[in-house]
């Protein structure tokens, strides 16, 4: 009490308590559901890259979070590169891959991408 870390539950600081949280529930709710349209538009998304890649298959380094979210952002769907996971580590080899996108923290959505050879 002294230290400010808790008040006194009179009838003013709970209904003080009721409103804040109710504000809080609300930009909660609205987050929510911004993620949530956005994994809609997410969801039937392809992403392609294509990247320098030696005759095996193997690129010429890797495509990480960045490149990613970058080459998503260029398709349309504006993506943050702390939003993109990558379950097992950067890409390092032409073909399909599924990673993961953290649109919020109850919403994960999975993205295909498609890693071609340049020409």
């Amino acid at each position: 009490m002294p230290s400010g870390k808790a008040t006194l539950a009179t009838v003013a600081n709970i209904a003080r308590f009721e409103a804040i949280r109710s504000d809080l529930e609300a930009h909660a709710h609205s987050e929510l559901a911004a993620a949530q349209a956005r994994a809609e538009s997410l969801k039937d998304f392809k992403l392609n890259i294509a990247a320098k890649a030696g005759n095996e298959g193997k690129l010429f380094g890797s495509i990480g979070t960045a490149d990613i979210a970058e080459a998503c952002t260029a398709q349309g769907h504006k993506l943050a590169r702390s939003e993109v996971r990558l379950p097992s580590g950067p890409i390092r080899m032409v073909g399909e891959h599924t990673l993961v996108i953290h649109l919020h923290a109850d919403l994960d959505v999975p993205l295909t991408l498609v890693v071609t050879a340049e020409d």
